[in-house]
This record gives structure tokens, C-alpha cells and sequence, in this order.
């Protein structure tokens, strides 16, 4: 049996460049074992209707046709990740019925409890997604100081171009998620921050929870577009989506591994 977690969050958004732009929210996650039997409270739902809920189809393929853990254990054999111990799931429940999450987490580990990959799985607002695989290239537990890169090919803001990459950080404690997301590009540089508490939740921290913001996701595309908004009068340069990427998961330190595995096998026939 598995507790759901609540994360009363906060956001923060820098963009560094042209035109500049900041801003801190609010937001609430939850966090639960994708594939356990949860404790929940009357006011959530796992895989059903309520008031709060966290459904399956919501997450780990397309938005609305997901296949839950069963997806993400998948791209883990996919790209030879040897994670069985607890997967994780972190993201904003449905509320009210309703759900965007522009970036949730599938935060993948091994039988000692200890992280050994986080898959970003990005929806865009224009009812796309892509997911971006980190793990570490020797495949190593991932650890607070750790870094690791994706090319970014996937269009999110109409205002931030598709060349670049991501540098993630992960942070995963028992008491608390610090997770920060940094988007470097020949124009700016733009850093996303979530940072919370984790603590169980119950029925009256659901209550409070739709008291103090009701219209849950809802809420995040409005100040989403309101922040497009603020970029557009800034003189923000648009930009035209364009057709989203074939795959649906991409994993840098695929490249690097293969890159490493050449060398190698180079280094053997010199010696030879």
C-alpha cells in the first residue's frame, strides 16, 4: 500500500535575453507509485472521476490514449535501462475534470530506492507531446549534482526557438522534489524551477486544496497564455509550429553511449 503525495509547488520562470521576462506561481502535483495500490483520500481518484484523479490514459503516450507505467517501463528496455525497483509518477491531477500538465515526471528506480531515470514527458498547447529520456551514459544512479542534456526538438513557446538544448538537475528527496530545467539557445537562456514539499494527502488537504485553486489546470493555461501575452508586447519574435517530432521519446546519452562505444572498439583495433 502507497500513499498518494501531495507537492504544494512553486514555479519560477526566467528568461534571460530578448525580451526578458519572470514570473512565480503557485501549482500542485501529486506524487504516487505508478503501479501500487494507493491509500487515497474520499476526494481522489486513481484511474476514475472525482473531484482529483491521476489516470493512466492521461500519461505515457499520447495525451488521452496513455498507457501509464506500462509505457514507461517500455522506453526503459527500449533504451537498455535497468531500473526495478518503484516508478514514480509526478504530475498535476485532473481537477474538476480537466488536466494539462506542461511537463510531468516519470521518476524511474532501481530495488535500492535510488533514481536511476526521469522520463520529461512535455505536452505543448497545441494538444502535443514529446518525452525526453535522462539518464546518466554509464547509466549510473542519478544524483542531486548531476546534469544531463537533450537536444530540445520539440516546439513548446512560439516564442523560444526549437534549437537548443535542456540541461536537468533532479533532486529527489523523501521530504521534498527540487527539480530545475535550464533551455539554452543562441537567443536566451530560459530557467524553470519546481520546488515543493512532499506530505500525504488527505481528504481536508483536498478541500484546501480545491479552495485555494478550484480551477487546477484550468488555471495554468490561462497564465500560461497570459505570460505569451506579455512576451508578444515585449516585442517577442513568433514563431510557426512546426510538425512535431516522429519519435515520441528522445534520449541524448544514447548518442554519447554509442558515441563512447565506437571509440572504444577504435581504441582495440589500434591496439591491435
Amino acid at each position: 500500500m502507497s500513499y498518494v503525495e501531495h507537492i504544494a509547488a512553486h514555479t519560477c520562470h526566467m528568461r534571460r535575453g530578448t525580451p526578458a521576462n519572470v514570473f512565480r506561481y503557485s501549482v500542485d502535483y501529486v506524487l504516487v507509485d505508478a503501479e501500487a495500490k494507493l491509500l487515497a483520500p474520499r476526494l481522489f481518484s486513481r484511474n476514475g472521476r472525482n473531484l482529483l484523479a491521476l489516470n493512466d490514459r492521461d500519461h505515457g503516450g499520447a495525451p488521452g490514449h496513455g498507457r501509464g507505467a506500462e509505457w514507461a517501463r517500455d522506453v526503459l528496455r527500449e533504451h537498455s535501462v535497468t531500473a526495478d525497483g518503484p516508478m514514480l509518477l509526478l504530475a498535476q491531477p485532473r481537477t474538476l475534470g480537466h488536466v494539462f500538465n506542461p511537463v510531468s515526471f516519470w521518476l524511474a528506480h532501481d530495488t535500492g530506492r535510488r533514481l536511476r531515470a526521469v522520463i520529461a514527458e512535455v505536452t505543448n498547447t497545441f494538444g502535443e507531446r514529446h518525452s525526453y529520456l535522462c539518464v546518466k551514459p554509464d547509466r549510473t544512479p542519478i544524483v542531486s549534482q548531476d546534469v544531463l542534456v537533450a537536444q530540445k526538438i520539440f516546439y513548446v513557446s512560439p516564442f523560444q526557438p526549437i534549437e537548443g538544448h535542456y540541461e536537468f538537475r533532479f533532486d529527489i528527496r523523501l521530504d521534498r522534489i527540487g527539480i530545475s530545467i535550464e533551455n539554452r539557445n543562441s537567443e536566451s537562456v530560459m530557467i524553470a524551477t519546481l520546488t515543493g514539499p512532499r506530505r500525504p494527502l488527505t481528504t481536508p488537504g483536498s478541500l484546501a486544496l480545491l479552495a485555494r485553486r478550484p480551477f487546477g489546470s484550468r488555471r495554468v493555461l490561462a497564465l500560461i497564455f497570459w505570460q505569451a501575452l506579455k512576451l508578444r508586447l515585449k516585442g517577442g519574435r513568433y514563431r510557426v509550429r512546426p510538425r512535431p517530432p516522429e519519435h515520441a521519446v528522445s534520449c541524448d546519452s544514447d548518442v554519447d553511449r554509442l558515441k563512447n562505444d565506437s571509440i572504444a572498439r577504435n581504441d582495440r583495433v589500434r591496439s591491435v
